[in-house]
């Protein structure tokens, strides 16, 4: 099988598009970016990793056929430790396969399934590994998802065979590859204003404000602390409470930034006051106090979680 891939002694480049959900990318970043980095030193492929924190986000191995296999096998290791390690917690007795999904040109999976289906029941039956090719191309795109599921030698198997028919069918016209929403961003009411969170942004969203406000006038406003309830039709940013947040030292830094840029962002962008405590002698942790409107605490309270836990996955940019 190899053989038709490394076509007369040269290695081809390949792209291969994985479409993951975010909890597996976590897994495969690892921690502090510590697993894919070794994925990619030991395999010698490009690794990209699509932005966002989306429900589904895009892994692209790219480079020479022996290095993507290499850096597949990595990937599909980790799955498979991760099923295994969920199952010693879990009263399941079967183990569920690894399951993939490619991301493939629309024009192509024609080939790929062959005349009466006869490509894609060839490569189950020689791979031993389960294929389904999507009927709908994803959304706003022009790609499909091919879902391979299995044991990992299967899968390898399976990947290399699609691979081997996309190189000898090349996709047809322009392809609008599929770009992962962050779908059901959380958001934020400051001010009256709605704001969607992505990543470390709030976006102003025009008509979520003018739902918002209708729904003001409708139904009393819930808040989550305090027990001073809202009358119906009052501004979120009238009443103002404060918080306490207690945070680990260690973890103090990524939330203060380099001479407290991303602090200052987090008040700006919040509208709430933000107060560190100083440390306390045998205290690991350091006390935060937010005031502001409901509205301001929560935005400030979710940046902040936004980037301690951008920080525990190691992604945090400086």
């Amino acid at each position: 099988m190899e053989s038709s891939l490394v076509e007369g002694g040269l290695n081809v480049t390949l792209t291969i598009r994985l479409l993951m959900h975010g909890k597996e990318v976590g897994s495969i970043i690892g921690k502090k970016g510590e697993s894919v980095k070794k994925m990619r030193e030991e395999s010698g492929a490009r690794i990209n990793i699509s932005e966002g924190n989306c429900p589904e986000r895009i892994i692209t191995l790219a480079g020479p056929t022996t290095s993507i296999f290499k850096a597949f096998s990595m990937i599909i290791e980790k799955l498979e430790e991760d099923i295994s390690n969920s199952m010693s917690n879990s009263t399941a007795t079967s183990k569920p396969p690894v399951t993939m999904r490619l991301v493939v040109p629309a024009s192509q999976c024609g080939s790929l399934i062959g005349k009466g289906g006869c490509k894609i029941k060839e490569i189950r039956e020689s791979a031993g590994a389960q294929v389904q090719v999507a009927g709908d191309m994803l959304p706003n795109s022009t790609e499909r998802a091919i879902t391979v599921a299995g044991t990992p030698q299967s899968i390898i198997e399976c990947v290399k065979q699609i691979c081997v028919v996309m190189l000898e069918s090349p996709p047809k016209g322009v392809t609008i590859p599929y770009r992962p929403k962050p779908s059901g961003s959380p958001v934020i009411f400051a001010g009256g204003q709605a704001y969607a969170v992505q990543g470390q942004h709030a976006i102003p969203q025009p008509d979520l404000t003018k739902l918002h406000q209708l729904a003001m006038q409708q139904s009393p406003f819930p808040i989550a602390h305090g027990n001073q309830g809202f009358q119906a039709g009052m501004d979120a940013s009238a009443q103002t409470g404060s918080h306490e947040l207690t945070i680990p030292n260690d973890l103090i830094g990524c939330i203060i930034g380099r001479q407290g840029a991303k602090i200052n962002e987090i008040r700006q962008m919040s509208g709430a006051q933000i107060k560190i405590a100083n440390p306390v002698e045998g205290s690991t942790d350091r006390q935060v106090t937010i005031t502001g409107s409901h509205a301001s605490i929560s935005l400030a309270e979710y940046l902040i979680n936004a980037r301690l836990s951008s920080e525990a996955t190691g992604l945090a940019a400086n």
